[in-house]
C-alpha cells in the first residue's frame, strides 16, 4: 500500500494493515460478556476488608486475586482502548471504553484499603509471614515497594474516596484528548500546483517537513493559528490537570507533584533537575545546529517552520511500509536471532495498526500486555515514519520480553525506563543505514535527520520538562493557569532553547496546546533520558556484541523486579549521574562538525 492521498475512512482500510483485536477478543459480544463476569469482582475483593493482617494465607489469596483481576482488566482495557483509538469519533465504543472505566472505578475503589492494611501489618508479624508461608516470597519486593511509601498512604477511607474520584480525576485529559482527536477540525492547505493538502494531527509532520516552504508555513499557521482560537479553552483543561495533580499530591502529603510523580517509578527528583541543568549548560550545542541549519538552507531568515525539513533535500526518498520492515530488520540484527524472530512475528501478526483513517488517534505508541502489544502508527511513507516503526517496536519487545519473563506482579515496566527500547533501535537504525552508504549526500542525509531526531528528543523534550515544571509550579503556588500567561512561558522558552539564528513566530507561544504529553505527568523527561541511555547502550552493543547483548536482553526482561536506576546499570548505563546526558550531548557536537565537513 502506497503512502496515502486522502485520509479514508475506517471500513476502506485494508484488513492487513490493521491490529487484530481479534486476538483479544473475537467479537463485541464476548468483550461484554467477560466485563460482566468481571462485575462481582469488587464484591470479592471487598470480602478480605480488615483480613489482610490476620494471616501470611489470607495475604497471599489476596495478592493473587488482584494478580488474577490485573490481567483480565488489562485484557478488557486493551480492546476497548484499541477499539476507540480506531476512530475516536464513533460513539459505540467510546461509549465501551466509559463502561470498562465505571468498571475499573468500581474495583479500585473496592480495594482502596489494601495499602493501607498492608502497611498496618507490624514489620514482625509480616516477617512470621514469609516464613510461614514461602509463596509470599514472590511478592516480597511488591510489599516493600508499598511500605516505603507509608507516610504517602492515607486512611482506608480517604484511599477509597481518592479511588473513587479517579474519573473524575482523569476527565481534563480525556476531554482534552477528545477535543484535539475528534472535534478539532484544521484548514487545509495548498501546494505550489495547487492541490489541496488536509492538515490533521497526523499529516502535520510531514507537511511541515516539506521541502515545499509556503506549504510548511500555511501548515503551521493553519495548526497553530486554529489552536490559537481556543488558546483559552485549552488553558482551562491545563489549568484543570494541574490543579488535580495538585490535589492529589498534597493529600498524600508530597512536596511538590513532581516528587509525587516520580516516587512512584522509584526516580529520584534530582535526575530530572540534572537533565534540565545539563540540558542548558550546554545548549550552545542546540545553538550551533540552528545556525548550521540556517546557512545551509540559504534562508535569511529561519522560522519556527523551517526547523524540520531536511537541509540535504534531494537526497530525501519515498519509503514504503514493507521496505521499512525488512530494512528494520538488516538493522536490529545486531540485537540476535530471539530478538530478530519475535520482531517478526510482530510483524507479520498484524500487532500493527498501520495508516491513518478519519477519526483515528493521532501519533503514535505501543501497548503492552497479554496475548501481545499492540502499536498504532499513523504511517507517511518516509524515513521518519520508518524510524517511528522502528521506536514502536523497541516498546512492543520490551512488554513482550517483560511479560513472558516476570511474573504478573512485576511484568509491567516503570514510565522512567520506557523510552530506551525504543530509542535504542532507532539509534541502531541510523548507525546500520550510515554505514551502509560511502555517498557524502546520503551520509549527510541521515546525519541531518539524526541530528533532528537529537533535537527533538532531547532538546525538544527537555523544553517541554522545563514547561511543564512551570506549569506545576505556578499552580501549586496558587494560581491559574491562563492563555495569556502560557504563552509568554513558552515563547521565553523557545527563544533560550532555538537561539539567536531562530526567528522565533509568535504563533509558536501557542504550540503547548497540541501537545498531549502535558496530561501525562511528568513524562516528557524521561524521552531525553531514555535517549541518552539508549545510545549508551546500542554503542556498548556495538563495540562488545553477545554480551553487551545479553545485558540488554536482561534489561528488557527485568520489568519493575527491582528499581529503575539499578536496572539500567544491568544494561550498563548509569543514571544517577549527568555522565550519559553529557556522552548524548558531545556526539551531537560532534556530528555536527561532520554535517559541516560534508556541507564544504
Amino acid at each position: 500500500m502506497a503512502a496515502q492521498k486522502t485520509v479514508p475512512k475506517r471500513s476502506e482500510v485494508k484488513k492487513e494493515y490493521t491490529w487484530a483485536t481479534e486476538d483479544l477478543f473475537a467479537s463485541d459480544e464476548l468483550f461484554f460478556e467477560a466485563l460482566e463476569q468481571m462485575s462481582s469482582v469488587p464484591e470479592k475483593i471487598a470480602s478480605y476488608k480488615g483480613r489482610l493482617g490476620e494471616n501470611a494465607d489470607t495475604l497471599y489469596e489476596f495478592l493473587t486475586l488482584s494478580d488474577e483481576c490485573d490481567v483480565k482488566l488489562s485484557r478488557l482495557a486493551s480492546y476497548c482502548m484499541r477499539k476507540a483509538d480506531e476512530d475516536t469519533a464513533n460513539s459505540f465504543y467510546q461509549g465501551m471504553k466509559g463502561k470498562f472505566m465505571s468498571l475499573y472505578v468500581k474495583i479500585a475503589s473496592a480495594s482502596s484499603f489494601d495499602t493501607p492494611e498492608i502497611n498496618a501489618i507490624e514489620d514482625g508479624a509480616l516477617a512470621s509471614f514469609y516464613s510461614q508461608k514461602p509463596e509470599l516470597e514472590l511478592y516480597r519486593r511488591h510489599l516493600e515497594k508499598i511500605r516505603s511509601l507509608r507516610e504517602h498512604t492515607l486512611s482506608d477511607a480517604e484511599e477509597k474516596l481518592l479511588a473513587a474520584a479517579s474519573e473524575m480525576a482523569d476527565a481534563p485529559g480525556n476531554i482534552a484528548s477528545a477535543f484535539r482527536n475528534a472535534d478539532l477540525k484544521f484548514p487545509s492547505v495548498k501546494d505550489s500546483e495547487g492541490n489541496e493538502l488536509r492538515v490533521t494531527a497526523g499529516s502535520y509532520g510531514p507537511l511541515v517537513e516539506s521541502g515545499d516552504r509556503s506549504v510548511r508555513k500555511a501548515a503551521f499557521e493553519s495548526m497553530h493559528g486554529t489552536h490559537k482560537s481556543f488558546e483559552n479553552t485549552s488553558a482551562a483543561f491545563l489549568n484543570a490537570q494541574m490543579k488535580q495533580l495538585t490535589v492529589y499530591s498534597r493529600a498524600r502529603k508530597y512536596s511538590s507533584n513532581l516528587e509525587a510523580s516520580l516516587a512512584r517509578t522509584e526516580v529520584p527528583v534530582q535526575v530530572y533537575h540534572n537533565l534540565i541543568n545539563t540540558v542548558n549548560a550546554n545548549m550552545k550545542y542546540l545553538h550551533r545546529y540552528m545556525a548550521l541549519r540556517k546557512k545551509l538552507m540559504g534562508l535569511d531568515e529561519l522560522h519556527m517552520y523551517d526547523l524540520y525539513p531536511s537541509i540535504i533535500p534531494d537526497a530525501d526518498s519515498e519509503i514504503p511500509y514493507e521496505k521499512a520492515k525488512q530494512i528494520i530488520v538488516e538493522a536490529l540484527a545486531p540485537l540476535g536471532e530471539e530478538y530478530l524472530g519475535i520482531l517478526k512475528e510482530g510483524f507479520s501478526s498484524r500487532w500493527i495498526d498501520v495508516y491513518e483513517n478519519e477519526g483515528k488517534r493521532s501519533g503514535a505508541y505501543s501497548s503492552g500486555g497479554e496475548p501481545h502489544p499492540y502499536v498504532l502508527l499513523n504511517q507517511k511513507d518516509t524515513l521518519d515514519s520508518m524510524f517511528t516503526i522502528a521506536h514502536e517496536m523497541g516498546h512492543a519487545l520490551h512488554s513482550y520480553y517483560s511479560v513472558h519473563n516476570q511474573p504478573i506482579v512485576y511484568r509491567n515496566y516503570v514510565i522512567f525506563v520506557a523510552e530506551v527500547a525504543s530509542t535504542c533501535n532507532e539509534v541502531l537504525l541510523v548507525k546500520h543505514l550510515l554505514a551502509k552508504t560511502t555517498d557524502k549526500k546520503e551520509r549527510a542525509y541521515l546525519i541531518n535527520h539524526f541530528l533532528d531526531q537529537f533535537k527533538s528528543t532531547v532538546y525538544r523534550q527537555t523544553m517541554f520538562a522545563e514547561f511543564e515544571l512551570w506549569m506545576n509550579e505556578r499552580v501549586e503556588s496558587g494560581e491559574t493557569l491562563t492563555a495569556e500567561m502560557m504563552n509568554k512561558a513558552y515563547y521565553e522558552l523557545n527563544k533560550k532553547y532555538y537561539g539567536e539564528a531562530v526567528e522565533v513566530d509568535e504563533l509558536i507561544s501557542v504550540e503547548w496546546a497540541r501537545i498531549p504529553h502535558f496530561f501525562y505527568n511528568y513524562y516528557v523527561f524521561q524521552y531525553a533520558t531514555g535517549f541518552s541511555a539508549a545510545v549508551a547502550i546500542a554503542n556498548r552493543i556495538l563495540r562488545e556484541g553477545e554480551s553487551a547483548v545479553k545485558d540488554y536482553i536482561s534489561f528488557l526482561s527485568g520489568g519493575s523486579s527491582t528499581d529503575p536506576i539499578s536496572l539500567l546499570k544491568i544494561a550498563g548505563v548509569d543514571m544517577g549521574s549527568p555522565k550519559p546526558i553529557e556522552d548524548a550531548l558531545s556526539l551531537f557536537n560532534e556530528l555536527i562538525s561532520e554535517m559541516e565537513q560534508l556541507a564544504e
